[in-house]
Parts: C-alpha cells; structure tokens; sequence
C-alpha cells in the first residue's frame, strides 16, 4: 500500500514483507503573500531535518511553530508524518485523525491513518479510512492503489480462514498462491549490460527517494525543466492568496511540448493553450467556461453523474473565497486528434495550499480540445 513520502512522495512503509503501502509524506509549499518569510523558512527547516534523520530537532521546531499556529494544517501534518517515523503510531493516528476532523476536504491524512492501520493489521479500519479519502477525491490514485491492496490482504486472510475449515478445498491454494506472489514477488535476476546506453531524462521526474510521509521539502517550482523530485501529494499550506491567478510565473519551468505521429503542426500549442484556459477559468470561478473545457466524453470519477458531477464542482468552486491555480512542468503530448497533458498542479483556496500532479486527456471536437479524463497523482 503506497503513501509518498515526504520528500519525492514516493515512499514506502513495509507491513511484514507485504507489498508496500503508500503512505503521504507532506510536500512543503511557498507559502502565499500573506504569510512570512520565516514561516515558509520553517518548512523547509523542518522537511530537511526530516530528510536527514534528524526526526527530534524536526519535532522540536514543529512544536516551536504550532505554539505560535496551532491550526497551521501543513505543519500539523508533517508532525504526523514526524511521529510515525518515529515509531510513535498512537500519536501519528491522533495527529492525522484530528486533521480529518478539522479539514475533511483533504484525502491525505485519510491515506497516512490508513497505511498506519494495515501496519497494524487493522485491514478492515484501512479499507475504512481509504474509502472516505476516494469519497474526498475520487480521482486520488494513491488511495485507488492502497484500496486494492487492503482488499488483497483482506482476501488472503480470507482464504487461509477458508483453508483452516476445509483444508482438502483444492481450489484455495491456487488463489492464495497468486496473492504470496503479488506481495512477494521473486527478486529479479542480474540484468545484462546494454549495448551504447542512451541517458533518458523526464523533464520534471527524479527516481525516487529512500521514504517519509507527506511531501517533500523543497520548494514547488524549479526555473528550468531540469529533474526534481516527483511529488504525489500535497497537503495544506498556511495563507490565503490575495488574488485569483493562474498566470505561470516568470520563473516557473518553461513547457515541454511533444507531439507523436505527425509532424508540429500547432497542435501541441492549442493543447497548451486550452489547458491553461481551463485553469484559469477554474481560478476566475468562470463555472460556464470550467466546464465547458470537458468534452460530452468525459467520464466523472467515482459514480457521479455528468450532472451531479457538475453541481458538486460548481458547488466547491464557487464557495472558495480566493482561488489560485499554477501549472508547472507542463508536458503535451499529441497523437491525432488526442492528446495528453501532465503537469505540476499548485492549487490554493483559502487556507488550503496543494501541489500534485495532474494528467489530463484530451480530444479535438471540431476546433476545440475538450478534456476527456482527468487523473490525480499520476
């Protein structure tokens, strides 16, 4: 079960030699114009401690920062993520239970208090928990992922229970078999050297990084498409933003544009281009031309229909105060009359600061590109 941690997200908490559960490790997001320098020096302070072990100088400054913002939602997570890498999982689920009373809109401590539960066996409390954090965000991939996990081990006990009442039942052994080698699959062989390597680089994506919960540390953007950790998760920075914006920064990474199977005809560009009017609408609260970017194709997630999806957006939206949405690392990708964009979405509301990545698909209608699939944390 996967929860990212908190400096590449990608980070993984071992439940015996099970499969790994992803567990959110808090990313730490500039904080807006409202909130001081030092603050925003704060989490990163913090988040670098946490990255070089140094987990009770790190708890000592998150402790120092909560005395003067006890409800800063951000900092209340990386302790969290502090206390669990600790050991300390009692004070981990009291800290992440208590953000999901007081900011139930966010999936990601559902997801951490989940992987806490299935290192504890709890499976029937992590499918709990996990379903709540889809029912949050029904796009959440992590917590899909996680999900299908729970319900492997849960099968499993399931099945051994099934053995221990009629053990000559021939067709368990087969299924459990599947399930051993899911989670534990063979360590595999010495891969041969190949023959004039070429170096591959992913505008935007590093390998990951050895583990801890949350996001990472470092600051969202980087100026040039140059690698950096990949972030699957974000969680609650502290300050309002002053405006609605969704203009990309001078010094955000510029964008990558591909296009496969024909030659640049500008496709790539009114790709781009659509995409940032969504987002721009989205952060005007310009309900008509935000949904309006979504073809007659799109599938809502979860089991919402197309109208009752509508409404619920409308209803997020527009209850938002202030609304700001940034794209980073923007990458198109163009094959015919589809295409897909993935970027770095910075998304603020109010109190609420999330950066995640974000996948959207694509398809041209007569001389729009209308948005068919939208995917978190991919």
């Amino acid at each position: 079960m996967r929860a990212p941690n908190s400096y590449d997200l990608k980070g993984f908490m071992k439940h015996g030699r099970a499969k790994s559960f992803q567990f959110i490790r808090l990313m730490a997001i500039a904080a807006a114009m409202s909130t001081s320098v030092t603050f925003a020096d704060d989490y990163s302070d913090v988040s670098q401690l946490m990255r070089a072990g140094k987990l009770a100088e790190a708890q000592a400054k998150v402790e120092r920062y909560l005395a003067a913002k006890p409800r800063d939602p951000q900092m209340r997570f990386m302790k969290g993520v502090i206390q669990r890498d600790s050991g300390r999982l009692t004070d981990a689920m009291n800290t992440f239970t208590k953000l999901t009373e007081d900011h139930p809109e966010l999936p990601e401590p559902y997801n951490n208090l989940a992987v806490i539960y299935a290192s504890l066996g709890q499976f029937d409390k992590a499918r709990t928990t996990l379903e709540l954090a889809i029912r949050t965000n029904p796009s959440y991939a992590i917590a899909h992922e996680n999900l299908g996990d729970v319900y492997a081990k849960l099968a499993s006990q399931a099945y051994n229970k099934a053995l221990q009442i009629d053990g000559n039942n021939t067709a368990v052994p087969p299924k459990l078999a599947l399930i051993r080698e899911l989670f534990n699959p063979p360590a595999p062989g010495p891969k041969p050297a190949p023959v004039n390597p070429a170096p591959t680089v992913q505008a935007g994506v590093t390998p990951p990084a050895p583990v801890v919960v949350a996001a990472a540390p470092p600051k969202p953007a980087a100026p040039a498409p140059t690698a950096q950790p990949a972030s699957k998760l974000a969680v609650a920075s502290a300050a309002p933003q002053a405006t609605a914006s969704v203009a990309v920064p001078a010094t955000a990474p510029k964008t990558v544009v591909a296009v496969q199977g024909a030659p640049d005809d500008g496709s790539a560009k009114e790709v781009e281009a659509a995409v940032l009017t969504w987002a721009k609408a989205w952060a005007d609260k310009n309900m008509s031309g935000y949904l309006g970017a979504y073809g007659k194709e799109f599938d809502p997630p979860g089991k919402l229909s197309r109208g009752a999806w509508e409404e619920e957006r409308r209803q997020r939206i527009t209850g938002k105060a202030r609304i700001s949405v940034n794209l980073l690392n923007l990458i198109v990708t163009v094959n015919g009359t589809r295409a897909v964009a993935k970027f770095q979405q910075d998304y603020k509301a109010d109190s609420l600061a999330v950066l995640s990545r974000k996948t959207l698909e694509l398809l041209k209608t007569g001389d729009r590109w209308l948005i068919v699939k939208e995917t978190s944390g991919v």
